[in-house]
Order: C-alpha cells, then structure tokens, then sequence
C-alpha cells in the first residue's frame, strides 16, 4: 500500500470517463445526452470529463477530494448518487505538446459523486460543486502496467451505504475487468481522448486545458462508474448516510467478506484491496 499526501493530490489533475460500463448512462438517466456523440465502436465510452483541474479559473479549480466525507448543500441538491470506480494514477509522456505515453502507477477506491442535473450543459457541471464533493481512497496499491493478465484483473468493484443502521448494496459487484474498454485499449483510448476530444455536446476539448495547466506529468483517471442496484438507482443520497466503495481481490475475498466488513468492521483496515469511506454532511442544516 502507498499514500498520497492532500498536498500531492492538489497538484493532480482529476479526469472522469463517461460510458465504460454497460449501462450505467442508461440508470442514470444520461444516455440521451450522449445521443449525437459519435464512438469508433458502439461499446466505446463517450468521451472524457475534467473533475479538477488545479490553478484553474473556474470550479473545477476547486479542491474536491475527500477520503472521509461528502458535502453538499441539501437545500439546494436533492439528487446526488454515489457512483462506485476504481482510479488510476499515471504518469504523462509527451511528444510534441501531445501525449504520448501513459504508464499506470497504482490504484484506489473512488467515489465520482454526480448531482442529477437534467439541463446541465457539459458532464462536468453535475460534478465538483466544492470541496469534499468526490471522494477517494486513502491507501493506493501500486502497478506498473495495465496488461492483460495484469495485477488489477482480480479485482472487483463493491459499493453500499449505511442508512438507518442498515447497509444496503447501491451498486452491482463488478469485475474491473468488465469496463469495456480496459488494458492497453483503455490506456490508447485515454491517450487519443486527452489530445483529440472536441468540445462538442456534454464533452469538452481537454487538450487545450493540458495546455493550460502545463502539461502535467502525473494525473488521476477514474475508469467509470458500475451499474447500480434497484436500491441505487433511484436512492438518492442522505445527510447522515455512510458511503463505502470498496475495490477487493476477489481471489483473496467475497463479496459477502467485504459487506460482512462494512457491516461490523469499518473501523478496521481492510487487508484484500482499497477501501473508501465517507459521511454525508448536509452544510445547510
């Protein structure tokens, strides 16, 4: 296991991908802003999304990763859903003023929380709305490649939150494996993405805020979030839930370990993967 200090994690940018689980787009309710959005194959994702930016003159220069809570103003934001992934740390190559080589560093649990925003313009407008709005792992588990075969295809995706001293799955135990694109297919995707996304429709063009924030060397990529449960899908989030996301070796563990250890054992650390957790803070009560 490895840590990031927050003052590391505030020099990285933060970058979403939309679309890379079956799915997903659908129970959200966001597959129709996608709809004139052209992908080299029906199963690709849609396109790539900035969730911070650091330096940056708007909000997505906001600091919003937290390991520990979620806040948000609930007189104002009814509809937020947790949204389960597992995120990669990668070194930046460039070429040119072009990016040119990705190289995985390690991996963690996280948390692209979304507000349920019907009328926003761009993807990146239902996300970051201050700080402690997303949330991330504390502990990162180190890899050097994302090859098949590789370090992270024994890991799963789990996700539930407590509420009225219940625990409830919000999204479906997946296979890390079963994003769509994932490999070195996803790390090319991710490449051409950064350099050749126009800003069209829900998308932005995200080379040019490479450009502006000084060609990073390192970032953060948050792969995309599972399906959800019945329970998820329409169970918006609560002040006073607490959320979990775990991403556990299932070679090492169960799904039903891993609830068995929210249930009766979030206080301890959790030896088969990542594990985040978070409260729910209302800042308007």
């Amino acid at each position: 296991m490895m840590q990031l200090s927050t003052k590391t994690l505030k020099t990285l940018p933060v970058f979403g991908i939309a679309g890379n689980f079956a799915e997903h787009l659908s129970q959200a309710g966001e597959d129709a802003d996608f709809v004139n959005v052209k992908t080299a194959e029906a199963h690709a994702p849609k396109g790539m999304f900035p969730i911070y930016l650091p330096g940056f003159d708007s909000f997505v220069g906001t600091f919003p990763l937290s390991s520990e809570e979620l806040v948000a103003d609930f007189s104002q934001m009814q509809n937020l859903q947790l949204e389960p992934e597992v995120c990669l740390l990668l070194d930046v190559e460039y070429q040119n003023d072009q990016v040119h080589r990705l190289t995985p560093k390690a991996f963690t649990a996280f948390n692209d929380c979304s507000i349920r925003r019907p009328n926003a313009r761009k993807i990146s407008e239902k996300k970051n709305w201050g700080a402690s709005s997303t949330g991330i792992g504390g502990d990162w588990i180190a890899i050097d490649n994302l090859s098949e075969n590789g370090k992270l295809d024994n890991y799963h995706i789990a996700s539930m939150i407590r509420r009225d001293n219940k625990v409830l799955a919000y999204g479906v135990d997946s296979p890390v494996v079963g994003y769509q694109y994932f490999h070195e297919k996803l790390l090319n995707w991710i490449t051409s993405t950064l350099n050749t996304q126009p800003d069209f429709g829900p998308l932005e063009a995200l080379h040019s805020y490479l450009v502006e924030i000084d060609y990073p060397t390192q970032i953060i990529v948050t792969l995309g979030a599972t399906r959800y449960t019945p329970f998820g899908e329409t169970g918006y989030l609560k002040s006073g839930d607490e959320l979990a996301v775990y991403v556990y070796d299932a070679k090492q563990t169960s799904e039903a370990n891993v609830i068995e250890h929210f249930t009766h054992h979030a206080n301890q650390p959790f030896e088969s993967g990542c594990f985040l957790r978070q409260w729910v803070k209302d800042i308007s009560a």
